[in-house]
């Protein structure tokens, strides 16, 4: 039988590919270490490692085995911390994952709210997409705010599309280009500041994409890890970049938000939840978030 410290010994050996650094990291001699890792083996009826002079590699049935090792351990640290703060009686923490350009729509008053009429305890952690997804699958956090849909979901874990916003483009204030509508041509004439494409999909992918499907290449001047540091680029007049529209609520000084002539140019917000019964703090942040959602198609805010 499989137990958890097979997966403790498996992901140190995993982590470190050498199982002397691994025996030391847990405090273990490694012949008894390197009997566990073969027990493992012999339970699973698969070879998780290769033995090698310089040390171990992870085969790639070792490779999947470590990710889902990794998950169920966190799952249930995570697990094991919400049932000792039940225990004593504390707040339940609700944690928010989020993409930077979300925070500037309809997250905030979701946690206000939460915080004032609910009294929970709400953490918020900034992460991309693909992160929440697998934040969610062991449970580091409640639910998600996202841009892009991911092709592969997994572990009970959902997406639902809440709304699709306009793109503008944000140029400096003083830019000839900055009164009236733009085309996607003529921003392609401009430096374009963007962020890491990273592995699609993401918000940089969108952006490169919408250039690339119509025939124009753009001019990357520079790559930036956030929104708010993009803005400050822009204000400096190193170049434009593109954002959802609710990133306007900044007021960023020196930043002009331009909306484009080309019909049909979104990006969508997503919400990330796991499928499971859901708690007094889930059911009132659904219904909170279904009444702001709402709001934001029938344009009571931007």
């Amino acid at each position: 039988m499989v137990e958890l410290r097979h997966l403790r010994y498996f992901c140190a050996v995993a982590e470190e590919k050498n199982m002397t650094r691994a025996a030391e990291k847990i405090f273990m001699a490694q012949p008894p270490l390197t009997r566990q890792i073969k027990q493992l083996e012999e339970e699973v009826g698969v070879q998780l490692v290769q033995r090698e002079a310089r040390g171990i590699s992870l085969t790639p049935a070792g490779e999947y085995f470590w990710q889902q090792a990794q998950l169920i351990l966190d799952k249930l640290e995570a697990t094991v911390k919400e049932s000792q703060r039940i225990d004593a009686g504390k707040k339940r923490i609700f944690r928010i994952g989020f993409v930077p350009s979300i925070f500037y729509g309809q997250l905030p008053q979701l946690v206000r709210r939460l915080r004032q009429h609910h009294f929970a305890s709400v953490e918020l952690h900034e992460m991309k997409t693909g992160e929440q997804i697998e934040a969610l699958k062991c449970g580091k956090i409640d639910m998600g705010f996202g841009r892009v849909v991911m092709p592969s979901l997994g572990g009970d874990v959902t997406q639902k599309l809440l709304f699709s916003e306009p793109i503008l483009a944000a140029l400096p204030c003083n830019h000839p280009m900055a009164e009236g509508a733009i085309s996607m041509n003529e921003l392609a004439q401009l430096p374009l500041i963007t962020y890491p494409a990273g592995n699609a999909p993401t918000f940089a992918n969108i952006c490169l994409d919408l250039f690339n499907s119509r025939g124009l290449r753009v001019k990357v001047a520079q790559q930036v890890n956030d929104v708010g540091t993009a803005l400050g680029l822009v204000a400096s007049d190193m170049g434009f970049t593109l954002v959802p529209e609710q990133v306007m609520r900044m007021n960023r000084d020196g930043v002009t938000f331009v909306r484009l002539k080309d019909e049909g140019i979104t990006s969508p917000v997503f919400l990330s939840k796991r499928e499971e019964p859901e708690d007094e703090i889930m059911t009132a942040a659904m219904e909170i978030l279904d009444e702001l959602v709402l709001n934001r198609i029938e344009g009571r805010y931007p």
